[in-house]
């Protein structure tokens, strides 16, 4: 991929301007419709205007990720003092061992107990512990839990705490509407630690309206990590190491998403989750194969997209890997008018908030 200065993709976004809640009903969210090279070229609708905008033929792809209740707080047993230590589960290892982040983490150590109590929950084990089996260099550490299965994942689901993103986090509490509001109707699949938050815009009415119009809709399934939050911190985009995320693009969504393509349909990726497993899926010549695997593929300008036609998105933050990937697709100063105007017209930014549907320039 090419180098690209990081400050290209720096904006000014008002404190104000990241939605807390989502709008309600959710199809009601507000939809800048994004057409580089077109006149106009951005136009305002709404997210439940989309079976309008789209045409008969074309093919929905979204997210079936579930969000888990991945943020826990304990305290450290098994030394002199017993510090609270808060923890956000990122990636099951298998029945009773989870991959985790630990803040603060220079307080664990191989071979320490953490137990996340009962504190003001109606609980059926009491507490649960934790054994530190390993830890990396960057917080992460290696969970071996004392419960196993179902069992665990209850337990877990009973203590933890929808992992809001930090930019909604820092201004309230997450409470128990974010455990119905943080999750889109398609998730099905548990994993993620962030929700794929263009899905959240879908509702039983809106995707009814989609199949009425003869737009199909398919799942695809990636598990969006923690690195979904971090802000490229390098100068330049060469150097920036994107997190691998696991996903998988089954056999039965490859031949129709191929046979749609070939008849003229275009594929709508709901999401930068499904745009990024789509593209990672996608041969040379556009053509979906099956996938299941780890992908690491980071967008930026100069990429030549194979398969994705069409990509509904929020909006995002500057300087962030997602503010690069919109870039790509629609071209970084279309974007950046896009984004001048969303924000002079206020728009709702981020995880919670507005949407915009982004097609490729001419040519």
């Amino acid at each position: 991929m090419g180098t690209m200065r990081t400050d290209l993709f720096d904006f000014d976004l008002p404190e104000g301007r990241i939605a807390l809640r989502p709008a309600e009903p959710r199809e009601s969210a507000r939809l800048l419709v994004v057409r580089p090279g077109h006149s106009p070229e951005l136009e305002h609708r709404s997210v439940g205007d989309l079976a309008d905008i789209l045409r008969a033929g074309d093919q929905v792809v979204v997210n079936d990720t579930k969000v888990i209740a991945a943020q826990m707080s304990g305290r450290r047993l098994g030394r002199d003092t017993e510090p609270k230590i808060s923890v956000t589960l990122i990636k099951r290892l298998d029945g009773s061992r989870w991959q985790a982040l630990a803040k603060p983490a220079k307080k664990l150590a191989a071979g320490d107990v953490v137990r996340f109590g009962d504190e003001g929950k109606v609980c059926f084990l009491g507490q649960l512990d934790a054994t530190v089996e390993d830890k990396g260099e960057a917080g992460e550490i290696t969970l071996a839990f004392a419960f196993h299965g179902p069992v665990l994942d209850s337990a877990i689901a009973e203590r933890g705490e929808v992992p809001l993103p930090p930019y909604i986090a820092g201004k309230r509490k997450p409470d128990e509407r974010d455990r119905a509001d943080y999750q889109t109707m398609f998730a099905r699949e548990e994993g993620a630690v962030a929700a794929p938050t263009a899905g959240l815009h879908f509702t039983d009415a809106l995707t009814a309206k989609l199949r009425a119009r003869g737009v199909g809709i398919h799942t695809v399934t990636l598990h969006v990590g923690a690195g979904t939050f971090l802000p490229v911190k390098v100068d330049d985009t060469a150097e920036h190491k994107m997190h691998a995320e696991w996903g998988t693009v089954s056999a039965e969504t490859a031949d129709a998403l191929n046979a749609a393509r070939k008849n003229g349909g275009r594929i709508v990726t709901v999401g930068t989750t499904s745009l990024r497993l789509i593209e990672s899926a996608a041969a040379q010549d556009g053509t979906i194969q099956p996938f299941s695997g780890d992908t690491a593929i980071f967008i930026t300008p100069g990429y030549r997209f194979r398969a994705a036609d069409i990509m509904l998105t929020n909006f995002h933050l500057p300087r962030s890997t997602l503010f690069m990937l919109v870039s790509a697709f629609s071209g970084l100063e279309t974007m950046q008018r896009a984004y001048a105007h969303a924000i002079a017209s206020n728009y709702r930014f981020y995880s919670y908030g507005d949407a915009c549907l982004l097609f490729h320039p001419p040519g």
